[in-house]
């Protein structure tokens, strides 16, 4: 199935923006492959060298459907980059990504990015990724990432599943330790508590970086807070265009009402008043 959406060149995009002093806007990508992960779970790979040039962990890209009557972009988060390629990790939950999952190597596709507010990774620290079922890609981003550091950063991956670790083998390059646990044996926090000592007893400064369902999250933003450990959250969101036009994707704060594509998708645990 080949999705053809826009006809402008890529670079040519990149170059007219560039000149412009602004990003590139929606171009037409190439589909590199698609690899089923796990039961309903894909790895879609794009070529982007824009993206992949520019993309922090926690940016995510809008995905366009070939399907006139589908308008909305889907957003997904970033899992790797190499070279120019894009790896993406999602779900299939609706006719969006179940045609996103027919792709072949070969197709082209519409996409946006990359957009929203990354980690902070600025720090070094030992990063705890704690992430939940589909939370797990931009974390993928954040450990292969940090791993290229040349201080005394490490990564600590604690990951949780419903059923099928199709994760771990992907972090584990990247992370000095990988734990997870899935639904049938417990959830984050039983693993975080598990390996508090481990953590509490280290020289090196934690910083939990997580994504995952919101009461997950909030979960994670309660045990870090207990412990006085500074802890940064991925919201994930529908969304109507991911860069701020629509208002579609806001979240209650103490500071007001917030756009999770603009303002976000990275929060910390006082920005949200998951501390209380």
């Amino acid at each position: 199935m080949s999705v053809f959406m826009s006809t402008v060149n890529t670079d040519i995009i990149e170059q007219r923006a560039s000149k412009a002093g602004r990003k590139p806007g929606r171009r037409t990508g190439e589909v590199i492959s698609v690899s089923l992960m796990s039961q309903g779970v894909y790895q879609l790979v794009i070529r982007d060298p824009y993206i992949a040039r520019t993309a922090r962990p926690a940016q995510f890209v809008n995905l366009y459907s070939a399907n006139a009557a589908m308008m909305l972009p889907r957003p997904f988060g970033i899992a790797k980059v190499e070279g120019d390629d894009v790896t993406l990790i999602y779900q299939v939950v609706g006719a969006g990504t179940e045609e996103f999952s027919g792709l072949r190597a070969g197709d082209r596709i519409d996409v946006l990015g990359p957009l929203g507010k990354p980690f902070d990774l600025d720090t070094p620290a030992n990063y705890v990724l704690v992430g939940g079922g589909l939370g797990v890609p931009p974390l993928l981003y954040a450990a292969q990432t940090l791993s290229g550091r040349e201080d005394e950063t490490q990564v600590t991956s604690v990951f949780g599943y419903r059923d099928d670790r199709f994760a771990d083998e992907t972090v584990k390059p990247y992370a000095s330790k990988v734990y997870s646990i899935v639904n049938a044996e417990g959830n984050v926090i039983d693993l975080l508590n598990d390996i508090e000592q481990e953590l509490t007893a280290s020289d090196s400064r934690n910083v939990i970086l997580s994504c995952g369902p919101t009461p997950m999250m909030k979960a994670v933003a309660g045990w870090a807070s207990k412990r006085g450990i500074p802890a940064q959250f991925s919201l994930e969101s529908r969304m109507g265009c991911g860069y701020g036009a629509c208002v579609a994707c806001v979240v209650d704060t103490p500071q007001g009402r917030l756009k999770v594509c603009k303002d976000g998708p990275v929060f910390t645990t006082e920005q949200l008043g998951w501390d209380a």
